[in-house]
């Protein structure tokens, strides 16, 4: 009996009662004619975890005390915001995704690197529907940092701990993916899956902390949100500090996440920083910092507003802020014209790749004020706007893929360059093994205008910012690095 009623229902002779017990079939949509069908929207796993497939998509190599990354192609992938349904595409390029001309987006179109729900756009006049889901593939360039190792300071089951060095972000944000410590710990001390406890500013070297476990995590977590975590930080600023202690309360507003710039304003957070100045050299001074609050950038706005900014801080010791330098909060400018300013004092020494951004990020950001939204154009996974300067994400890491297009577009000279900047400077180039390695095959992208750029690299001693987290500590653990040479007594610099 049971084989024949298997036998009935591959043939489809079931009963009327019978049928009633089996599942409905899924009623297909009808497609109007001329009509586009956008497929329902992916679930995807939270939060951001990567393994070996992600570390694997270039590798580094060492120059001049940098650490580089050599160029490769990556996903940029959003779904469409609500803001650009019933526009096309070539209209939400040309208004939100200005870090390219539009003559860029129609060659990387006519390339195959535009993907619409997985198909190849072919028009960029195509009209965007709700969940509709973009991917740009580029060819991605990050900037160079520290060539100085990361310390492990301590390790055990639940935790690890390491000394951060300056200009490495924590985690991806930005332009920076593989040039961060937890892509450098994954890929060159096999440490995956860790779980960020607190960050420190890209500038800021010293103790960093994470979770080997989400229960571990948690555990801190409510550490950090009860405030019985301590940090103590040193730096050394300009002048003569006050002998006694300073208590500095001032409010800090972020003026820009895409820059990563705040200052003091009666609108923004509160927060509380105490300072005791440890020494004093005849020209600076070594101060001891205890934040009792996380603001970004809260040690260097309230230093700055104090008069004594960080000596080689490169945002707020600068003559963008005007001759007081932004002490007691005298800027006497809008944000606006702060940040053209800022920007325009980094291009003038070719040092914009300290401030972690480029060319591109300030053509996008052009005549917006710097907005989050408008310099959402840029960005990848893992965007921090707390600590990292960069603006909540816009375009996410890419779901995994299993098609033809998840290889590198070919950069074959068959593809058709964008129609600016076309006599530039040559090509970049990667470069094999460790300091002093061999120059290795040139490597280009036609599409790509970073490979046609020439920019100075920064030195080694650019960035290095005089702020580091000396020590963290909360129930059952503290955790210390070394003091900096910069921060010694009789330090003359």
């Amino acid at each position: 009996e049971e084989e024949e009623g298997r036998r009935k229902k591959n043939k489809g002779e079931l009963g009327s009662e019978e049928k009633e017990d089996a599942a409905p079939a899924p009623k297909k949509r009808r497609v109007a004619a001329g009509e586009r069908l956008v497929p329902p929207p992916r679930k995807l796993s939270a939060g951001v975890s990567f393994g070996a497939a992600h570390f694997a998509e270039t590798s580094y190599y060492f120059e001049g005390g940098l650490r580089k990354v050599r160029p490769y192609y990556f996903d940029f992938c959003t779904y469409c915001k609500g803001r650009w349904v019933g526009r096309s595409l070539l209209q939400v390029f040309g208004t939100e995704f200005r870090a390219q001309p539009l003559a860029y987006y129609r060659a990387a179109a006519r390339a195959g690197r535009l993907r619409l729900n997985e198909e190849p756009v072919r028009d960029l006049d195509i009209v965007l529907k709700n969940n509709d889901f973009l991917r740009n593939t580029v060819h991605r360039h990050e900037p160079p940092v520290t060539a100085q190792p990361i310390q492990i300071l301590a390790e055990d089951e639940e935790v690890v701990v390491v000394d951060k060095p300056s200009s490495l972000p924590v985690h991806p944000c930005g332009r920076f993916r593989h040039n961060t410590v937890i892509f450098i710990l994954g890929k060159e001390h096999d440490l995956k899956e860790l779980h960020t406890i607190h960050r420190l500013d890209r500038m800021t070297s010293g103790v960093l902390m994470f979770a080997k476990t989400t229960e571990v995590s948690k555990r801190l977590d409510e550490q950090v949100r009860e405030r019985q975590l301590e940090k103590e930080y040193v730096c050394r600023v300009v002048g003569e500090f006050p002998a006694d202690e300073v208590v500095c309360e001032e409010p800090i507003l972020v003026v820009s996440y895409k820059v990563g710039v705040c200052r003091v304003d009666p609108k923004g957070k509160p927060c509380k920083t105490t300072f005791q100045r440890l020494s004093y050299n005849g020209r600076s001074s070594v101060v001891r910092c205890l934040p009792r609050t996380g603001r970004t950038h809260q040690i260097r706005v309230h230093l700055q507003y104090l008069g004594h900014p960080i000596v080689n801080d490169p945002i707020y010791n600068t003559e963008a802020w005007g001759p007081d330098r932004g002490k007691g909060g005298r800027v006497h400018k809008t944000d606006e014209e702060l940040l053209k300013a800022l920007v325009e004092e980094h291009r003038s020494k070719q040092s914009l790749d300290v401030l972690g951004i480029s060319e591109g990020d300030v053509n996008c950001s052009a005549g917006s004020g710097g907005s989050a939204e408008s310099s959402e154009c840029t960005k990848a996974a893992g965007g921090d706007a707390g600590s990292e300067g960069s603006c909540p994400a816009l375009l996410t890491e890419a779901p995994e893929r299993t098609d033809a297009a998840a290889a590198p577009p070919s950069a074959g000279g068959s593809l058709e360059t964008p129609e600016r900047n076309e006599d530039e400077g040559g090509w970049c180039e990667n470069r094999d093994g460790q300091e002093g390695g061999e120059k290795a095959s040139e490597e280009k992208d036609p599409l790509c205008e970073e490979c046609k750029s020439s920019r100075r690299d920064p030195s080694p001693k650019e960035l290095v910012m005089y702020l580091h987290a000396l020590r963290y500590k909360g129930a059952g653990f503290e955790y210390c690095s070394r003091m900096p040479e910069w921060a010694m007594a009789d330090w003359e610099g």
